[in-house]
């Protein structure tokens, strides 16, 4: 049986980061289609090819997903598929109703839901919780917000000059640029978590000496985040790139730079953060900017909504599955 939930906690490692690539492709591609910089497919391209990538580079997310949360001597494999199936729940759900919530704290969700059901919160580690997690989910997109309000003040007084005003184009290819940049911080990021998933189940079952990341769990992770992006999210690409603000080039250019810089910082510390909340903190910062009155503040309550909700709900489904797991006879 522990050779079936290993293979289990495997596959549906893989299909979470199957799911966070396509759920997240908004985050990457939304913007310069937005922009009509790049068409929806060879944005979609450029940004599985370049996610793939970046999933390649290892930084501290992972190790916090597998040992940085929760005391890893006490997880089980089924603690960890528990943790799984929460997520990619909370996924397709929020996929489905075209809400771009994130993977990232779903998975966080997940597993420390999946956690609480079966030991308890002495199994968590708080300290980790807290610092790594809440307050940067917290932080990273209201520093989001503001370097993309910034950035985008200062672009404006730029435009100001009769030469640059001229070049706007240049935007064009500092856009693909930026988005490129954003597409690496992705995947630098987001497919960590998938490995630190994996890896954590590994460990609980005894395949693995420490909770130290494989190689062939990196390459997986790094191809299916990849194939993911490939398959495009264009339900949530419409509510990123045309619900919060009109956007044109230099816009985009602004809030994709600003997104990246804080996932880059973050990924580099360790902490999960969101990429979905900080391309959406950025286009709102970059359309107050603009004219507060042409934010749709109710598409951004309703990522907020959802930002609030994913936490606590990934974290039920995961306790749920967990007990029904149990009264399976899978411990």
């Amino acid at each position: 049986m522990s050779m079936e939930i290993i293979l289990w906690v495997v596959i549906l490692g893989l299909v979470f980061d199957y799911t966070n690539g396509f759920h997240d492709a908004a985050n990457v591609v939304s913007t310069v289609i937005a922009t009509r910089v790049l068409r929806p497919l060879t944005a979609i391209i450029l940004a599985a090819i370049l996610n793939t990538l970046g999933a390649t580079q290892i930084s501290g997310v992972a190790q916090t997903i597998a040992s940085g949360l929760v005391q890893v001597q006490y997880t089980t494999q089924t603690i960890v598929l528990a943790a799984l199936i929460g997520a990619i729940l909370w996924n397709i759900v929020t996929w489905l109703m075209g809400i771009p919530s994130s993977s990232s704290y779903a998975l966080v969700g997940g597993l420390v839901g999946a956690v609480l059901f079966s030991g308890g919160s002495k199994m968590i580690l708080w300290n980790g919780v807290i610092y790594k997690v809440i307050i940067p989910m917290v932080l990273s997109p209201v520093i989001g917000f503001f370097l993309g309000y910034l950035l985008m003040k200062g672009i404006s007084a730029l435009l100001k000059f009769p030469k640059i005003r001229s070049n706007v184009k240049i935007f064009n290819k500092l856009q693909i640029l930026s988005a490129s940049l954003v597409a690496i911080a992705h995947g630098l990021n987001d497919a960590q978590k998938s490995m630190g998933i994996i890896t954590l189940g590994l460990f609980a079952g005894g395949y693995l000496a420490h909770p130290v990341i494989p190689l062939w769990v990196i390459l997986t992770c790094a191809l299916m985040m990849g194939l993911g992006t490939a398959s495009g999210g264009f339900r949530i690409i419409r509510t990123v790139g045309f619900g919060i603000t009109k956007l044109e080039p230099f816009h985009g250019f602004a809030a994709e730079t600003s997104a990246s810089c804080v996932i880059l910082a973050a990924s580099f510390l360790g902490m999960p953060v969101s990429s979905t909340h900080m391309i959406v903190g950025s286009i709102t910062g970059v359309g107050s900017a603009k004219r507060p009155a042409r934010v749709q503040w109710e598409t951004a309550q309703k990522v907020i909504f959802a930002w609030i909700l994913t936490l606590p709900g990934a974290a039920l489904v995961s306790g749920l599955s967990y007990k029904l797991f149990n009264l399976c006879g899978l411990h």
